[in-house]
């Protein structure tokens, strides 16, 4: 017999943070299967080991995960997920985003756009965690955790980046951006969202292991949303300020992904600053 632990976990509102939990309880040898439902925003861990150890692996997230049931299932119940079926749904969501990434970043620069600029750098580091899951698809953990952290301290300087130019704008002077493109371009923008979650969608719901309702990913409706209002604002206001707040905010919620991803790859800020002794 083996046992399923259900775990309730909050903040697991996207295909990212799905891929954050593989990547902490990959390589675990007890645990059989993972199964994921992220409109519900549940895990389910199959495994014949050490429940209180999977459950601090999962407090360590801080996704506020909590053990809402545990129950005994059979090992014939239990299906193991394809290699080959993960690397397809990977590379397909993996193209979508890098895609809108260069989109929103050649219009960004082109409109003038910060709030489309750091939009750009949301939907790279998504493609950051998609493939660091598909180069980690059937190597061992510690070829994860190596890209991990590189692709860590990259989103983290790019928000860096961002957080300076955005400074140095409001400082500064500088055109009106062009309400148009940052209001059509996240149209498209939202679109892309929308698609790479039914490619989700449509391939788990081939294998009941990895079914899922229709998803949202909150946060990046939410960008997407906020820089479609920053470009209604601007043309009612004539002022660059609500392109330059949405982008501050965009830039801030990519450092917080990256500083999560760094901190479960074992990086951090600290190992970046000389040892105080």
């Amino acid at each position: 017999m083996m046992e399923r632990l259900t775990f309730k976990v909050p903040q697991m509102d996207c295909s990212a943070e799905e891929q954050l939990v593989r990547m902490k309880l990959e390589g675990q040898p007890d645990i059989a299967h993972l199964a994921f439902d992220l409109p519900a925003r549940t895990v389910m861990v199959t495994h014949s080991g050490n429940a209180p150890t999977i459950e601090r692996l999962m407090g360590e997230l801080k996704l506020g995960a909590s053990l809402v049931e545990r129950a005994e299932v059979d090992e014939d119940e239990v299906v193991d997920a394809s290699d080959d079926q993960q690397r397809r749904l990977l590379w397909i969501v993996l193209f979508i985003n890098a895609g809108l990434f260069i989109l929103e970043l050649t219009t960004g620069l082109i409109a003038r756009s910060m709030g489309l600029v750091a939009d750009s750098l949301d939907m790279l580091a998504d493609a950051l965690v998609y493939g660091l899951s598909l180069f980690a698809v059937g190597r061992a953990a510690i070829y994860k955790k190596r890209v991990a952290r590189v692709s860590g301290y990259f989103q983290l300087a790019l928000a860096a980046f961002g957080a300076l130019e955005v400074v140095r704008r409001v400082l500064g002077t500088g055109e009106e951006p062009s309400f148009g493109l940052m209001i059509g371009i996240s149209l498209i923008a939202l679109a892309g969202n929308v698609a790479a979650l039914l490619v989700l969608q449509r391939a788990r719901s081939q294998e009941a292991h990895m079914r899922a309702s229709w998803i949202f990913t909150t946060n990046d409706v939410l960008v997407n949303l906020g820089v479609i209002a920053a470009g209604v604002l601007v043309y009612l206001t004539g002022s660059r300020l609500p392109d330059l707040v949405i982008g501050a905010l965009v830039f801030a919620l990519v450092a917080s992904g990256a500083l999560r991803i760094l901190k479960l790859s074992g990086g951090g800020l600290r190992k970046l600053l000389p040892s105080a002794k």
